[in-house]
């Protein structure tokens, strides 16, 4: 069975409508296997290379109009695919010394376009859902090993982010709500994980 393919840096921006490709980012183009059925995809496999190594899966249903994020994990990479809907997928990169550093992209995926999204940690990333939508994720560190201690936010729509989401979402966690603006998330990060750098693992 063919593999996904790691989409060329170059091909890369197909769904990026707004921003740079950011260090370390992949699109994963998937191969669905279609007959009068339907389809068979699949999405992870040992084999697949450059993933992550997944420690978690998770199913997440989201309503139309929901923001999700911005969140920034230290110590975990993510895997995001979208299964049925629309949505925007915003990043912006606060890793010391990345090439990509203060640089932001904004995604867009429907359901149609059988492509996944890999980042790395320290990356704030946040999901828009214009429709209905699922989507899976995976993580590279189970969830009841991250919690608080490397699960910051920022404010969603603070201006420094440089994300231009299509519209203003109704739903959003009252977590979410009192996240801080970007320098004051910036300044946390540095109190509390000093030595934290690109490439770190």
């Amino acid at each position: 069975m063919d593999n996904p393919v790691i989409v060329p840096r170059e091909a890369a921006t197909a769904h990026l409508v707004h921003g740079s490709v950011l260090a370390g980012v992949n699109t994963v183009a998937l191969v669905p296997h279609r007959d009068r059925r339907g389809s068979f995809t699949e999405i992870y496999n040992a084999s697949f290379e450059p993933f992550l190594a997944p420690s978690q899966w998770s199913v997440v249903r989201s309503r139309r109009d929901t923001l999700r994020g911005m969140h920034v994990h230290l110590r975990h990479d993510e895997y995001f695919h979208l299964l049925d809907g629309h949505v925007f997928v915003g990043l912006h990169d606060v890793r010391p010394g990345s090439p990509t550093q203060g640089l932001s992209s904004l995604y867009e995926f429907g359901a149609d376009t059988d492509v996944s999204l890999v980042f790395p940690r320290g990356l704030l990333h946040g999901w828009l859902f214009t429709r209905d939508s699922v989507h899976i994720q995976a993580t590279s560190e189970d969830y009841d090993d991250y919690r608080d201690d490397d699960n910051f936010g920022c404010a969603w729509n603070d201006p420094a982010l440089d994300l231009p989401w299509p519209s203003t979402p109704n739903r959003v966690s009252s977590r979410a709500r009192g996240f801080p603006r970007l320098a004051e998330l910036l300044a946390d990060i540095d109190r509390r994980t000093p030595g934290f750098r690109y490439g770190e693992s």
